[in-house]
């Protein structure tokens, strides 16, 4: 299927965020993630069904400034 994962077309094979983290990151509780503009903590990605031309944001925090 396709979306939109931080700007960038990509197709995957995930169906839910949680999987899709888990694709991206090996520690899932060290991102902040949103789908279509909405942000989605830890404890719901494991409930939201990805579905084709979502945007998803992973987010990780990044040090320095």
């Amino acid at each position: 299927m396709q979306v939109v994962i931080n700007g960038q077309d990509e197709t995957v094979t995930e169906t839910t965020l949680e999987e899709l983290c888990k694709r991206f990151n090996e520690d899932p509780s060290a991102v902040a993630t949103a789908v279509n503009g909405d942000f989605v903590a830890l404890q719901e990605r494991s409930q939201v069904v990805l579905q084709a031309q979502d945007r998803i944001e992973i987010l990780s925090p990044r040090s320095g400034g």
